[in-house]
């Protein structure tokens, strides 16, 4: 008798290659001893709930990826910025603010009406004084376009 361990084993196992047998009895210990767990999806894209410092990264791509150039289309550049064009700007401004004022006191100051009108180039303020506030019809006469808007009144009680 040999001191080979593969003596020990049945006649039909020891004509096989040793390989073949630690291999055989590798794969069934490995088997066994596998392990699985749940597939959990986790997004990217911190705007569907993804990890916040991908959001820096992820704006990168896109704009590397984004084949539109600007078109000028921002507020700066539809409204030219020489000193000109914001005297204008501000000219228009403090007109339209003069204008809501003495529509303010026509409507709601001291000496208040109960209904009038108010024209200023091509707007005409229509107001009317109800039970249930003010109510205000603005036309522009140049395209026919009306907006109402209705303004309730504190009442004291």
């Amino acid at each position: 008798m040999s001191n080979n361990i593969f003596s020990k084993l049945p006649k039909k196992l020891s004509k096989r290659p040793a390989w073949l047998v630690v291999f055989s009895l590798a794969t069934m210990l490995w088997g066994v001893s596998a392990k699985s767990s749940d597939f959990v999806y986790r997004p990217n894209n911190p705007s569907f709930g993804g990890d916040a410092f991908n959001s820096a990264h992820l704006l990168g791509l896109a704009e590397r990826q984004n084949k539109h150039k600007d078109t000028g289309s921002s507020a700066a550049s539809r409204y030219g910025n020489t000193p000109a064009d914001q005297f204008v700007r501000q000219l228009q401004n403090r007109m339209l603010s003069s204008l809501s004022q003495q529509v303010n006191e026509a409507i709601f100051g001291e000496n208040a009406a109960e209904a009038g009108r108010i024209v200023f180039g091509d707007q005409v303020i229509s107001f009317n004084r109800g039970l249930e506030g003010v109510h205000l019809v603005i036309e522009n006469t140049a395209d026919g376009s009306q907006t109402e808007i209705t303004v309730p009144t504190l009442q004291v009680q």
